[in-house]
């Protein structure tokens, strides 16, 4: 007899009526009740009386009830006790390599769920550059690296994280455009930028404009944003940056502008076509399961 079958039986004895208990079982009610037949049959006598709307167990109803609570109950503690041996068993450590964006939220809330699930897993993260993350991950230094769109990696799987990354100018509140709402192409006629040194973001930033690079004021650029923030303070120049790099620091001189027309990117979580441990293919598993890939 299948456990399945049980559980639908338990829970139409319980409830008394199959459409309620169809409804907590999130099946169809013909289905139910051509299962509960079927159980009759195979039982070879009947289990319910019926009356109305109402079903009323009989007295083999009432043994079958009895039974089926212990073996369910059993069947339970069974699963549990393999759910809890994995976990005992999954072990290792997951090294992530990270940007700075709004999207590192995501990241930590699928750490804590995979640790508090696996006390035996440990994880590291790295923070740096999309090159410097990309370069990690060719080189097998980390195993997962959550990077900011534009990538040009070959041979990885891709994985588009939920929250879009916001482009726009970190900008000192002195500057008269500190007053804007948003930057157009035309309010950075001349004005002195900080862009990353990733030619892709530097081609974003040419695109957007519709200015060659070469005749775009960039007077430095920068790796993380945390070196460049006290260049802003003091008007050296605007910096070039996205909304979830800066939205969690404390801006007491700065403010960050964004983009008209908007740009918008995302960031993927990214690794390489290889066999992986049981601990990351656990991981990549649950980002699965979450963003519905």
């Amino acid at each position: 007899m299948e456990i399945r079958l049980l559980k639908y039986f338990w829970t139409v004895a319980q409830e008394g009526n199959i459409s309620r208990a169809a409804k907590l079982l999130n099946i169809t009610q013909p289905t139910l009740s051509r299962q509960i037949r079927e159980l009759e049959e195979q039982v070879g006598m009947p289990l319910f009386q019926r009356e109305k709307n109402q079903l009323y167990l009989l007295p083999e109803g009432v043994f079958l009830k009895e039974r089926a609570e212990e073996i369910l109950q059993l069947n339970d503690k069974l699963e549990q006790a393999f759910s809890n041996k994995k976990k005992k068993e999954l072990t290792g450590t997951i090294v992530i390599g990270c940007v700075e964006a709004d999207n590192s939220d995501t990241v930590a809330m699928m750490l804590e769920e995979m640790v508090s699930d696996y006390p035996n897993v440990h994880f590291t993260i790295v923070t740096g550059t999309s090159d410097d993350i990309s370069d990690r991950l060719e080189k097998g230094l980390v195993d997962l690296a959550v990077l900011l769109e534009p990538i040009a990696l070959k041979n990885t799987k891709v994985l588009k994280l939920p929250r879009e990354e916001k482009w726009g100018f970190l900008v000192s509140k002195e500057l008269v455009i500190s007053n804007n709402e948003k930057i157009k192409p035309e309010d950075i006629a001349g004005l002195p930028i900080l862009c990353s040194n990733r030619m892709e973001i530097q081609k974003l930033l040419s695109t957007w404009s519709g200015t060659a690079l070469e005749n775009l004021n960039i007077v430095g650029n920068f790796n993380l944003i945390f070196n460049i923030f006290s260049l802003v303070e003091n008007k050296v120049a605007t910096a070039l940056t996205i909304e979830g790099a800066v939205s969690k620091r404390r801006l007491e001189n700065s403010v960050f502008i964004p983009m008209e027309p908007e740009v918008k990117t995302n960031c993927v979580l990214v690794w390489k076509e290889r066999i992986q441990t049981p601990v990351i293919q656990e991981f990549i598993s649950r980002f699965k399961h979450a963003f519905g890939a």
